[in-house]
């Protein structure tokens, strides 16, 4: 472990003195330092809720410090806003997507810079054009700019963000868990930009929970553990990085697999199968076994895992569960007790969490009519059962009663595991559960994986992060094109191999 060098002879391009903020009795910043140079990648490190994003977003104006002070080129700013910031050259991908669902990708790119006529009135046959040339200037050919924002998926409105940001040459570049929805090719799309900005002088601020993007790109790294920065490195190892984000030691990340029972019954069998192309696809899903889906983005997973849960259509599928066939029409077809499936989807604050409601509900949403008599819901029976589950996944939470959207992203992705812990599924579909989460609670996941695989459970698991997919599962498939271009397991199944899987295109027999 090395510490960082000395003070530069320069003053840092962006820097917080001391700042602290409370959200009601949470204390989320406590007097915590931080700086940043001209040329640098500065990588922001930490559990969730050590205060990094709201660092993040204290620098990039969209919170006002309770105290201390903001600093760009030694001077002491008090940044009003976004807009503010961005008068300072100081830009901004917060962690919380901002594009607008009813506006067009060039619309939502172009918004405050439109091409306007000598009236100033926007030329919108022009937008289309311009947000293409922005958009070929960063190497970015496969978006339509004439489409919807909410008709793209959740990787391109993030890569939208980025751009949005990024083609308006900030001295000053804020990045909040970036890429937290990219596959490794839009990582590197990324980092390339990200390299390019740096080279020509801007100082760009990192923030992410993937220990091999940090070190791939950061000359130094800051760690945060309860609001307060905890030390500056130009390296530091996993470990120790870990130790000092946890106060703990996490001797391995990965935790041993299980064994899949010799004879485990299959519990969910897919034949014929058509994602993206009129190709069919076929896999058995074993009780005990956690079966992994790897390959590039936009190759069929998403639709697998929502035609599983019968939340979108799987053209001419056949399904058996427990050796029996079943049709799946719609999620509620998908969580009868007969059935036992369960999704857990990329997106957990749009597409699987009631933000305002508290733990609790969120909890015993699918099993409210279990809870019920009369039509009444037993309330006792509601508290003691979140309560347990609570306890059992260690969510971390004042209570019950707390809003879900309060919480960090880690302890809300356990909330969604609980709820179908209640409700007794039995296929677990897990779409990358991990994004977003930092490592310490990655680590818990990956626990609770293998106690539920060890328990019989049946899962099948997406992840963006190759290195997860090769030690946590039994076997993966890698997609392409909607058909599984390759079948790994042990001793093969290694990172390498599903990346070289997806990137050529090699049936399995």
């Amino acid at each position: 472990m090395t510490a960082a060098s000395g003070a530069e002879h320069h003053l840092p391009a962006i820097a917080a003195n001391e700042l602290s903020k409370a959200f009601g009795g949470v204390q989320a910043l406590r007097a915590a330092s931080f700086n940043a140079h001209a040329g640098e990648v500065h990588a922001v490190v930490g559990e969730n809720g050590a205060g990094k994003s709201t660092l993040i977003k204290i620098l990039g104006g969209r919170l006002p410090p309770d105290s201390g002070t903001v600093l760009r080129d030694g001077q002491i700013v008090h940044l009003a806003g976004p807009a503010h910031a961005n008068a300072r050259s100081i830009g901004t991908v917060f962690q919380e997507l901002t594009l607008l669902p009813w506006m067009t990708v060039a619309e939502n790119l172009l918004v405050g810079r439109e091409p306007r006529s000598a009236l100033h009135l926007i030329r919108r046959g022009a937008l289309a054009p311009a947000a293409e040339a922005l958009l070929a200037g960063l190497d970015i050919h496969h978006i339509d700019p004439r489409a919807l924002a909410s008709e793209i998926s959740l990787a391109e409105r993030q890569i939208i963000e980025i751009a949005r940001v990024v083609t308006r040459h900030p001295r000053v570049l804020l990045l909040d868990e970036p890429t937290s929805s990219l596959v490794e090719r839009e990582v590197e799309w990324l980092f390339a930009r990200i390299r390019e900005l740096s080279a020509a002088g801007a100082a760009v601020v990192f923030t992410s929970h993937r220990w091999k993007e940090i070190t791939s790109i950061a000359d130094r790294i800051t760690i945060f553990r309860n609001g307060r920065e905890v030390g500056t490195f130009d390296k530091i190892d996993e470990s120790e990085a870990i130790t000092l984000m946890t106060g703990q030691q996490v001797e391995t990340l990965y935790p041993p697999r299980p064994s899949v029972p010799a004879i485990a019954a299959p519990a969910l069998e897919l034949a014929s199968a058509r994602l993206t192309t009129t190709t069919s696809l076929e896999l058995t899903l074993h009780a005990g076994e956690i079966l992994g889906i790897g390959g590039l983005a936009g190759q069929g997973h998403r639709e697998l895992f929502l035609g599983l849960f019968g939340a979108a259509p799987l053209h001419h599928a056949t399904i058996k569960i427990s050796g029996k066939s079943t049709r799946i029409a719609s999620p509620a077809d998908a969580i009868h007790a007969q059935l036992g499936i369960a999704l857990v989807p990329e997106d957990r604050k749009t597409e699987g969490l009631l933000l305002p409601l508290p733990v609790r509900d969120n909890l015993t949403l699918p099993i409210l009519s279990r809870l019920s008599r009369l039509g009444i819901i037993r309330g006792g029976v509601e508290r003691r059962m979140s309560r347990a589950m609570i306890t059992q996944l260690g969510i971390r939470t004042p209570g019950p009663m707390q809003p879900v959207g309060t919480l960090s992203g880690g302890n809300q992705q356990k909330v969604l595991v609980g709820r179908w812990l209640l409700a007794e599924s039995r296929i677990l579909l897990l779409y990358d559960v991990t994004r977003g989460i930092d490592i310490a609670t990655k680590h818990e996941i990956y626990e609770l994986m293998m106690r539920l695989a060890a328990e019989g459970k049946a899962i099948l698991f997406y992840s963006s992060d190759t290195e997860e997919l090769a030690h946590l599962c039994h076997r993966v498939l890698v997609l392409r094109d909607g058909h599984i271009a390759a079948e790994l397991a042990p001793p093969e199944l290694n990172a390498e191999a599903i990346v070289a899987a997806a990137m050529h295109d090699h049936h399995a027999e």
